[in-house]
């Protein structure tokens, strides 16, 4: 191929340091299109941004040259300082040191985009630590039905 293609979505998600819920609702969509911009300006596509006070999630189609957890860390980095800056909250603000990120089939972006944007209704219903098991876990199962399948196909030559 002369050019490169790819087709990439991530689905992350990061937590405020000790889950406290900082994020306000008066502040929340201002912060989102803070993160956007940093993700933008990497050339990368923001599909959603959602969350609630605790955490957020975001949907993006990323370049192949990316290291993921360079862009969270820039992110939670430039994000935190905003925050701080704009003086938000009284204390300081702090990302949770660790992040979830999920490969997403582009089949499931419509889908995802809707549960990203509707995560203060989601979580009237289950709370985040349960919901982010579920990923986690469902996650697990379709690397290890993979993983089966590799080792099913490993006697075969290509």
């Amino acid at each position: 191929m002369s050019k490169t293609y790819s087709s990439l979505f991530i689905h992350v998600v990061f937590s405020v340091k000790k889950r406290k819920p900082l994020i306000h609702p008066s502040w929340r969509i201002e912060l989102y299109m803070y993160i956007a911009g940093i993700i933008e300006r990497k050339t990368h596509v923001v599909y959603a941004i959602g969350g609630i006070e605790d955490h957020i999630h975001i949907l993006i189609s990323i370049s192949p040259s990316i290291v993921i957890s360079d862009l969270i860390r820039e992110v939670k980095a430039n994000s935190s300082k905003w925050i701080n800056e704009k003086k938000f909250i009284t204390d300081k603000f702090e990302w949770q040191g660790g992040f979830g990120v999920f490969s997403v089939d582009y089949a499931r972006v419509k889908s995802l985009c809707d549960y990203i944007q509707n995560q203060e209704k989601h979580h009237r219903k289950i709370a985040h630590h349960e919901d982010f098991n579920r990923m986690k876990h469902e996650n697990y199962l379709i690397a290890k039905s993979i993983e089966n399948e590799k080792i099913k196909m490993s006697s075969v030559q290509c």
